[in-house]
């Protein structure tokens, strides 16, 4: 063009053709996944989580100081209320954790003499670094209520990660389990015959360990509650607590690496804060980190396992119930579908946590009820 040549208007600078960008969400559904949730739950994520750091995403200095200020709690119904609550503080091996302790109204027999309570002993989930007595105290009272005078319920405050890393939360745990066994049978009335363990994610783990530790020792155990099981920490993850695609058996550890509420980033992070970098050296006590590796399945106490369709744990609760079928132990086995990793703690809202909590409360009258 020459220095006289008018200048040409350019018809498409007058109307440009913009578009949306839409940046995801930090922490957000993956848009591949998110028809496969419960609607219900994905409105409600959206609505508290999605945008937010995630727990392990806070320095544990931070979060320690303030827990509240990044805990998003919500979906859990108030359970009803119960006779008694009270806590008591149980030794353990360099001091001594908090046990709360959840009593039905005693019932009395045709000669006006209370009877025996089985015992339900709850660990709560958390990744061994999160959780506490809050977690799972509606849960608590909704199983004492549910088992109408026949159960008492102990919630034990084991002592966290990474402060206190594995072993710690293992013996903690075994040491309130016989405390309440030998100390406090008496105190509560209860029959040391009709005694359960459970609890969702890392409790889930610690119960499976617990189990087997009773079958090693000879103690009576009626049922064990896995909840969405961690059992396979050695194969999912390097001894450094990276995530291990490559060598991963499970696919749903693949499936659903980025997915709420366990990303593999966050199963990454309690691996190494469990553990510690690099983990423990393979040993014979390798079992109590993945139960799965436990030399022997037999004679173990029933197990009700619960797994949720979304969830990276999902294969490896229902590869560690195959393995207790195999041994012949009684296993019910159920897959809540279209839920997340947390279903059990949101019965307020999901179907799915309702029916969990039935199951839960129907395995318990079969196992230990009167």
């Amino acid at each position: 063009m020459s220095q006289q040549d008018p200048p040409v208007d350019i018809p498409r600078l007058h109307n440009p053709q913009t578009h949306d960008i839409h940046q995801p969400l930090h922490n957000s559904i993956p848009p591949e996944l998110i028809d496969r949730y419960d609607p219900v739950y994905v409105e409600h994520y959206n609505k508290y989580n999605a945008g937010r750091l995630h727990t392990h995403e806070v320095p544990i200095e931070e979060f320690r100081k303030n827990p509240l200020r990044y805990l998003i709690l919500y979906g859990r119904t108030v359970g009803p209320d119960v006779y008694r609550i009270t806590e008591q503080k149980c030794p353990v091996k360099g001091g001594e954790i908090t046990v709360r302790i959840f009593e039905p109204s005693p019932k009395l027999d045709a000669q006006g003499k209370q009877t025996k309570r089985g015992a339900y002993i709850n660990f709560h989930g958390g990744g061994w670094v999160f959780g506490g007595l809050q977690a799972d105290h509606d849960f608590c009272k909704t199983l004492v209520d549910g088992l109408a005078g026949d159960l008492v319920a102990f919630d034990v405050d084991y002592r966290l990660a990474p402060e206190n890393p594995f072993p710690i939360p293992v013996e903690d745990c075994w040491a309130a389990f016989n405390w309440i066994r030998t100390e406090k049978a008496e105190q509560f009335n209860l029959d040391v015959n009709r005694f359960a363990v459970g609890g969702p994610s890392a409790g889930g783990h610690l119960s499976a360990v617990i189990a087997h530790m009773c079958r090693n020792e000879g103690i009576p155990l009626g049922l064990q509650v896995l909840t969405v099981p961690v059992c396979d920490m050695h194969r999912n993850f390097t001894p450094e607590g990276e995530f291990d695609r490559e060598n991963c058996p499970y696919d749903s550890y693949k499936e659903m690496e980025f997915a709420p509420a366990l990303p593999m980033a966050r199963m990454a992070y309690f691996h190494r804060s469990f553990l510690g970098v690099p983990r423990p050296a393979p040993s014979k006590d390798d079992w109590k980190i993945s139960p799965i590796l436990a030399p022997s399945f037999e004679g173990l106490a029933l197990a009700l396992v619960s797994t949720a369709e979304l969830d990276p744990l999902r294969d490896e609760g229902e590869a560690y119930a195959a393995k207790l079928k195999e041994a012949g132990v009684s296993v019910e086995l159920k897959r809540y579908l279209g839920a997340p990793h947390t279903f059990a703690g949101m019965d307020r809202i999901l179907e799915g946590g309702r029916q969990y909590n039935a199951a839960v409360i129907a395995a318990l009258q079969r196992a230990i009820g009167a």
